[in-house]
């Protein structure tokens, strides 16, 4: 029998398998699942770079089916492209080769990030709940995991008074995401400015997860971390072309920041990967700098969904807090199944109703009692589930 290590057996069921997993009974009894789990774009790549994409793999010569190198032309410009993105974005200026670093998704970035810095005394201090590789990461690499509860009444923003000096002491890397997955809360350049300034004398690496920055609604622009004072001297930022280019399953992203933890996240990877096929890298250098009303529109989308679901969960009788930005639903369970985890609610109505949502739990400590929709779903099938949720939520129980 094999045994895996023991860093494994503290990781957390992965939920989001759990629930696939029913899924697939629920679809096998002939039943139409309706799909709010998880927040996989369901909308095209703009045309553009989807032609980019067919381009780059058919004109081009073989060398685009080569390994990726780091000091090629097409490396080059992509990360010259990402720099240039972010000066317009944030008007943050980047040196393209020593502060900016692709990566096979921002997921796979972060969860490296703990594995070049963390040993097994290290302390990460970790928002909950949060997306889950901000604390599988931290167990994976052998970290120790420190929870900081997010609250309601607090906004969903740390209480960073509440962390005692030994705990401080003790931390080596603090991970923030904001727009927020799951709970679509915001924050603003003053929290950067408060939390830069309470981490600089304490040899904290700050790292910001910055996926939603497209998608906010409440008027206000989602700032960088790295927009920050002093935030260059310790802290990395990570992106993604997974929602605002609806390129999730291209596996592209990239870290941008101070040039010390770059410089080590990428030795990290080139032990583990040959980098990024070289075409997906020209289809993400066109998305960057060509034309932006793409992501307005696909961004124009997922706010109509939002304001279709809120009206339809209102009028059958689920009233929930609006979000302000993302394309997630942050509920508490309903008071009629209050009883019951997260987990239990969300296998209850996935096989009673067929509507899939995420349980809290799987973001983390802090998340039980919650569960999240990702508007993954058009406005047709969204009237679908309301029927089905009216239902649900009518039912003896």
């Amino acid at each position: 029998m094999f045994h895996e290590a023991n860093r494994m057996k503290r990781l957390p069921p992965y939920l989001f398998t759990i629930v696939d997993n029913i899924k697939r009974e629920v679809v096998a009894k002939g039943i139409d699942v309706i799909d709010f789990s998880m927040g996989n774009p369901d909308l095209p790549p703009p045309l553009h770079v989807r032609k980019a994409l067919q381009d780059a793999v058919h004109v081009r010569d073989r060398i685009i089916h080569r390994y990726s190198k780091w000091d090629g032309p097409i490396e080059r410009a992509f990360r010259e492209a990402i720099a240039c993105w972010y000066y317009k974005r944030f008007g943050v200026k980047l040196d393209p080769n020593s502060e900016v670093l692709p990566l096979i998704g921002s997921k796979e970035g972060i969860a490296h990030l703990a594995l070049t810095y963390l040993n097994s005394d290290d302390l990460a201090l970790i928002p909950s709940p949060s997306y889950p590789v901000h604390f599988n990461g931290i167990i994976m690499a052998g970290g120790i995991l420190y929870n900081i509860p997010l609250r309601e009444e607090n906004d969903y923003l740390p209480d960073l008074s509440s962390l005692s000096r030994e705990t401080t002491r003790l931390s080596k890397l603090m991970i923030v995401s904001y727009p927020h997955n799951p709970t679509a809360a915001t924050c603003d350049l003053e929290f950067y400015d408060k939390l830069v300034h309470w981490a600089k004398d304490k040899n904290i690496i700050v790292a910001s997860d910055l996926a939603y920055s497209d998608f906010v609604f409440s008027g206000k622009r989602a700032p960088s971390l790295l927009e920050a004072k002093g935030s260059r001297d310790f802290c990395i930022e990570f992106h993604t072309c997974s929602k605002s280019y609806c390129m999730a399953g291209w596996r592209i992203g990239f870290a941008v920041g101070n040039r010390e933890i770059i410089a080590s996240l990428a030795k990290t990877k080139s032990y583990v990967d040959f980098g990024i096929f070289r075409a997906i890298q020209i289809a993400a250098t066109k998305a960057l700098t060509g034309p932006q009303d793409c992501v307005e529109k696909i961004v124009h989308v997922y706010k109509k969904r939002l304001d279709f679901f809120m009206d339809g969960m209102t009028k059958i009788g689920w009233k929930m807090p609006r979000p302000r930005a993302t394309f997630y639903v942050w509920s508490k369970i309903p008071q009629k199944y209050s009883g019951l985890s997260s987990m239990e609610f969300c296998e209850l109505l996935l096989r009673e109703a067929g509507v899939a949502v995420a349980p809290g739990v799987g973001f983390g400590e802090y998340g039980e009692g919650h569960i999240r929709f990702a508007l993954v779903e058009p406005e047709e099938r969204m009237r679908i589930a309301f029927r089905r949720i009216k239902k649900f939520l009518e039912m003896e129980v």
